[in-house]
């Protein structure tokens, strides 16, 4: 059995070396067998918690190569922020004790694209959908406001509001961030080549 890490340092290495498999097209598939199931059905002890964009095509245990009981995921259309999110980012930190939280987003993303539209002509979409590109708002009408217009570079604007919003309406996950036992990175994924890039860090994470 492999050691699970217990830095934010060491997390964020066993995720950069998973993301460099994948890429490079040789995935391990670690901790995905029968023995593992066993090992882990009493309990659950997970490195990173990842909180991405529900796109189906940005699978975190596939893009990070990591296994069952590897990561904690949560995710949401745009990666939009809501109690729900922010309780179970919570229960990662302080319950289950993960040193590191990831905020993956991906170019080519719906719901940046959805808020690109409302934003340039105006109309805002129906249903709930509506909630997701309200979310999504505050960081294409901020990165706009920088002269930020390209909708990939938005997305990364949008990681890194996340990433921030994150550490601000959570008191457990700033102090957590503050005393050194949990980081925050903000990524962004490239679909076409499966490769992920530092877009924002919070908090200790030593190279």
């Amino acid at each position: 059995m492999t050691p699970r890490p217990q830095t934010p340092a060491q997390a964020w290495q066993a995720l950069q070396e998973g993301n460099a498999r994948f890429v490079a097209g040789e995935p391990r598939h670690p901790d995905q067998d029968a023995a593992r199931r066993a090992e882990i059905a009493d309990g659950q002890t997970p490195f990173a918690l990842v909180f991405g964009c529900s796109d189906s095509r940005v699978a975190a245990e596939i893009v990070f190569d990591q296994g069952l009981g590897d990561l904690f995921v949560v995710r949401t259309a745009g990666h939009v922020v809501d109690t729900g999110v922010l309780g179970s980012l919570e229960f990662g930190v302080a319950v289950l004790g993960i040193p590191l939280v990831i905020v993956l987003g991906h170019d080519r993303c719906g719901a940046v694209e959805a808020t690109v539209a409302a934003v340039d002509s105006g109309t805002m979409p129906g249903g709930y959908i509506r909630d997701v590109v309200e979310r999504v708002m505050p960081s294409v009408v901020s990165g706009r406001s920088r002269g930020v217009h390209d909708v990939a570079a938005l997305v990364g604007e949008h990681v890194r509001h996340t990433a921030g919003l994150l550490t601000q309406r959570s008191v457990v996950l700033s102090e957590a961030v503050a005393a050194g036992r949990c980081a925050v990175v903000g990524l962004t994924y490239t679909l076409a080549d499966g490769r992920v890039s530092v877009v924002d860090t919070v908090g200790d994470l030593p190279a």
